[in-house]
């Protein structure tokens, strides 16, 4: 629509006029508040311009290529001292590998942005090190057919699936047995990254951590697009090619996809360009439910949002179409066996079973479950009185906008994480990959607005778009 000047032109249908509580947005430029986009600017009577993204207002300067050398050198740099960690001191073969050949690209990458070029050299750093740290060692590794256990179960629930109909071994099967690689402890969907493997054989294209990265480079980049960043491809890489990902994804990375469609789901919900899309946030969220357990509190944090700012309505349909989803993909296989599907994926990860999940990282809630049949009963009632403490905290202040609800997220899952009676450290890149892709979605967001709202010429007529 068409803004004159002297006209405060009215907010597009499902957008916010601006920040929470009616702050206004920092400057880019340091010259003092910015009126909030969406209103006129005072005194000058002109638009300002395309409005601004709501929840996911901007913290920070904006697109990659223009943050400051010293900043990407000493993370490229920092990265490289971490990988170099990894090598040095993990006794994991896996984590060896993928140390050694990360260690190299983020130095290179490091080399790259103090070197006296630009642009060139941001993008050469970025190569650098999404080929050091995430593409070299996960070829290396699926083309020898190494990976954490994670990756084998996988593989082994879909030549079930394809089988018996099921991704699970009976419960008389594992009655039988004390491996605990025996017990398959994701939902369903998971077993499709797997298929591959189980029908073709080993090899490079068929490995699951691939697919997993596939996924990942696919789901991140749209939830970015979709929050209203700018440049997303090489925020994507970046991403990608940090420890937080790169590392995962080369040695074992099931959780990576689900956090893609994690990412995807909540900035689906963030009316930047468009209303909230809470049918496709449904679908999103509900399949990320459908591959691991640890995406549901996520789901109930945006269906506490989506009520709570849109209304009843809108929150019937998103919870009809993550329910939906999650149950097609679900119910078939779990039909097949629904004494082993609660075996594997309830009691298992639980502690409730014979055999002890190897997730066993020495936090609260696995120290308490191991010291006898009285701690395993505390540690499961500390993890239910969490859950219920999070559900009264959604309800009594329930999030109104995503980097509200993204926040509740982040809390949720570190609490549960740390109460679980079967928990690994590593499940801590939930909170901080969402905590990632909001301070990123921020930061790609600042440079649409300075790139949308240049400053207005007085006396001209401006155009939105």
């Amino acid at each position: 629509m068409t803004g004159v000047a002297g006209q405060s032109p009215r907010p597009a249908a499902g957008q916010s006029p601006g920040p929470p509580g009616g702050h206004s947005l920092p400057h880019a430029d340091g010259e003092g508040p910015r009126p909030a986009a969406g209103r006129a600017r005072e005194g000058g009577g002109q638009p300002a311009g395309p409005l601004a993204p709501g929840p996911l207002a901007p913290l920070a300067p904006g697109p990659l290529t223009p943050l400051r050398r010293g900043w990407l050198v000493a993370l490229f740099a920092g990265c490289a001292l971490y990988a170099g960690g990894v090598a040095l001191n993990s006794e994991i073969a896996v984590h060896q590998r993928w140390g050694m050949c990360a260690a190299g690209g983020y130095a290179l990458a490091a080399a790259a942005v103090a070197a006296p070029w630009q642009r060139r050299g941001t993008d050469l750093a970025l190569l650098a090190s999404i080929g050091g740290a995430l593409l070299a060692p996960l070829c290396w590794l699926a083309a020898s057919g190494t990976a954490q256990r994670e990756v084998y179960v996988i593989s082994r629930s879909a030549w079930m699936l394809i089988h018996h109909g099921t991704p699970y071994r009976s419960v008389a099967e594992l009655a039988a047995t004390q491996n605990p690689d025996a017990y398959n402890p994701y939902m369903p969907l998971m077993s499709v990254f797997g298929l591959g493997q189980a029908i073709a054989g080993g090899g490079l294209l068929t490995d699951p951590r691939v697919w997993f990265t596939v996924a990942f480079a696919v789901l991140f980049p749209l939830a970015l697009r979709a929050s209203g960043a700018v440049d997303v491809w090489r925020w994507a890489v970046l991403v990608m090619a940090s420890p937080l990902i790169a590392f995962p994804l080369s040695v074992g990375g099931d959780d990576v996809p689900v956090l893609g469609l994690m990412c995807l789901g909540l900035a689906l919900l963030s009316g930047v360009r468009r209303p909230p899309r809470h049918i496709l946030a449904g679908l999103a969220l509900g399949a990320a439910a459908a591959l691991k357990a640890t995406a549901w509190p996520v789901a109930l944090v945006a269906l506490a949002l989506v009520t709570a700012r849109d209304g009843r309505r809108a929150a019937v349909v998103f919870a009809a179409s993550a329910a939906a989803t999650c149950a097609l993909l679900v119910a078939p296989p779990a039909a097949v066996a629904p004494g082993a599907f609660v075996v594997n994926t309830i009691r298992f990860p639980l502690g409730m079973t014979g055999v002890k999940s190897g997730a066993a990282s020495r936090l609260p809630g696995y120290l308490i479950a191991h010291t006898g049949h009285a701690g395993e009963v505390i540690a499961i009632g500390l993890a239910a009185l969490a859950v219920a403490g999070i559900g009264v905290w959604l309800a009594v202040r329930p999030p109104r906008d995503v980097s509200a609800a993204t926040w509740r997220a982040i809390v949720a899952l570190i609490v549960l994480f740390t109460l679980a009676p079967a928990t690994r450290v590593g499940y801590y890149i939930y909170p901080l990959t969402l905590w990632v892709w909001l301070r990123v979605s921020a930061l790609g967001a600042r440079a649409r607005v300075r790139r949308t709202n240049p400053a207005p010429v007085p006396g001209r007529i401006r155009l939105r778009t």
